[in-house]
């Protein structure tokens, strides 16, 4: 994926924000700053970045005055549909590896690790030092 990108201005965080932009659509920085768990601080640079890179533009926001959207240019459509094209790709490539008669019982075991991911994402009681702690020693 890295390769599609190199000699781009796109870092990591960039790339997310665009990947929200892209599924989501126009968003306000406030619902930016949400969605990629960073201060509203941060996303202001990120945003003046992508805005200085071409990739993303201010709009005004439709119904709140104190409001701004921000939207895919053209050339970030673009760019995030040649990063879909090539996760596509990416992921045809991968599952070709599992047996056809395996397949269903992959893709089963697949959401259920990205269930337990997303929750374990979102529960912030968990200490990952104890995982980490847990993982290091010997049984």
């Amino acid at each position: 994926m890295r390769r599609s990108f190199a000699g781009t201005s796109l870092t990591e965080t960039r790339l997310h924000a665009l990947w929200v932009l892209h599924h989501g659509g126009a968003a306000t920085q406030q619902a930016l700053s949400h969605a990629l768990g960073i201060t509203p601080r941060s996303v202001s640079a990120l945003v003046d970045a992508l805005v200085g890179t071409g990739y993303a533009e201010r709009r005004a926001h439709p119904t709140d005055r104190r409001a701004v959207l921000v939207t895919l240019t053209p050339a970030a459509q673009r760019t995030m549909a040649r990063m879909a094209e090539d996760h596509r790709r990416l992921d045809q490539e991968l599952v070709s590896a599992v047996d056809p008669a395996d397949l269903e019982g992959f893709e089963r075991g697949l959401e259920a690790v990205r269930n337990r991911l997303e929750r374990l994402m979102r529960d912030e009681s968990v200490d990952y030092s104890e995982i980490e702690r847990d993982r290091a020693e010997p049984e």
